[in-house]
């Protein structure tokens, strides 16, 4: 089985250092895979690999930082960022990892998939913004200082209210779905008149251990009562952080909207985040994110007011309580698949995607699905390899996995039925059979 990077063309930026700089850190980690194979014996070619990978990156950073100032890239300090967010927060929790645990498998291998993945993404995404291929997602956040700020008043905060050891697992956060999620927006006004967007969004087994807690409840379930006291609670967490930043003083809320995943989601990628930052405070996931100052195009959202409050919260609490609908996870490295599926499946279930073996994992671990449709042919991790790690955890080894795959050869059928998944479907398949695999699949265990 392949477990290779393969460069492609579309990873050229065209500019000739940094494409053949790439090309180097994709040849390291193709070599640490393999040597990561070879188990204890290529220990020590692994703990050599890696650090010679790590200066390698280094020395690209600053070659890369340097070409961008030269050329007065207007994305410099964004991209700057990224980088230091990579060389001084990701890479030394890896490093942690990998001495803590001796350089165990598990380890370097976790410290290989994060890396492959964070390179493939950054070389399309914000090497390509240097030479105006693509936008930059991030342009629009704030400073580094106003960024440090925030996530020590927001730490600060969820220990002094809650008792919380809590730590920021990104800096980036796009919006993915995590566990039971409460999605809160608030938009107020500032003494300029401009309108600034702030969305929370709370894991409930958080809300249930702080809130709940507080207010000695019994209930395992956020109710209305415990939607409230968030609320109140939330605005106040929101002053409190505002004052920390006279730029965005936010004098006068003029709206709030319970939402949705799906209207979250909406209202999110429309608009460029100035801070988007993903907290795991040991009781549950929180996420905090600041939105540029400007009027939505459309507002789909009931907002609330002291008329209606009641019966708004209580309708919200009861929609999260009548919603069980099956969770399916679309693994496929295809956005047309994916869109596809969502079309297929969105009716009947609730229906995330990923596209790598690597944010599908990431999407388990945060929002466990009730069954995974992955792509068998995939770069860099395929779906056997994602089957493998998925059977490895003990937490994700009982989740039912389908394969959907384009491949009806005997030798790849052959490949698949041994790895044990739960079903195999074929994407030239009848779109219709495709559900009708999976409905049969669901109406047999609850049969």
């Amino acid at each position: 089985m392949s477990n290779q990077l393969v460069w492609q063309e579309r990873y050229n930026i065209g500019v000739d250092f940094i494409d053949k700089e790439h090309k180097k850190l994709f040849s390291i980690l193709n070599k640490l895979l393999t040597a990561a194979k070879e188990g204890d014996k290529s220990r020590w070619a692994c703990q050599e690999g890696i650090k010679y990978f790590k200066d390698h990156a280094m020395k690209h950073f600053s070659e890369e930082e340097a070409y961008m100032a030269s050329i007065h890239y207007i994305g410099y300090d964004t991209h700057r960022r990224l980088h230091d967010n990579f060389r001084k927060k990701m890479l030394p929790a890896l490093e942690k990892e990998l001495k803590k645990t001796g350089y165990s498998e598990d380890a370097v291998n976790h410290f290989l998939g994060v890396c492959s993945g964070w390179l493939i993404a950054h070389t399309l995404t914000e090497d390509h913004a240097i030479v105006g291929k693509r936008a930059s997602k991030w342009e629009g956040l704030l400073s580094e200082n106003e960024q440090t700020v925030m996530e020590h008043t927001i730490l600060q905060l969820l220990e002094d209210l809650f008792q919380l050891d809590a730590r920021v697992i990104s800096e980036c956060y796009g919006g993915e779905r995590f566990g039971k999620g409460i999605y809160y927006r608030l938009n107020y006004e500032n003494k300029d008149g401009q309108r600034w967007e702030i969305m929370l969004v709370f894991e409930e087994k958080l809300i249930l251990n702080t809130i709940g807690n507080m207010m000695d409840t019994e209930s395992n379930t956020v109710d209305a009562l415990m939607m409230n006291a968030t609320r109140f609670t939330a605005q106040q967490f929101v002053n409190r952080v505002s004052k920390q930043f006279p730029s965005a003083e936010l004098s006068e809320m003029k709206e709030e909207n319970l939402l949705t995943y799906d209207q979250f989601q909406r209202a999110f990628e429309r608009q460029q985040p100035q801070f988007s930052l993903l907290f795991d405070t040991g009781k549950g996931y929180f996420a905090y994110c600041v939105t540029a100052p400007h009027l939505l195009e459309e507002n789909e959202e009931t907002a609330i007011s002291a008329e209606n409050a009641m019966e708004e919260v209580k309708k919200y609490v009861e929609k999260k309580k009548a919603s069980k609908k099956k969770k399916l996870l679309i693994v496929d490295d295809s956005m047309l698949v994916q869109e596809a599926m969502k079309r297929l499946f969105g009716l009947e279930y609730e229906v995330s995607a990923a596209g790598s073996g690597l944010a599908a994992i990431r999407c388990i671990t945060l929002n466990r699905p009730d069954l995974i449709l992955l792509d068998y042919e995939m770069p860099v991790c395929d779906g056997g390899q994602v089957l493998e790690m998925i059977q490895a955890e003990e937490d994700f080894a009982n989740i039912p996995v389908f394969f959907l795959t384009g491949r009806v050869d005997k030798e790849t059928v052959k490949k698949v039925i041994a790895l044990k998944p739960t079903g195999y479907l074929v994407k030239t398949q009848n779109l219709s059979e495709i559900k009708k695999g999976i409905d049969n699949y669901f109406a047999g265990k609850k049969a």
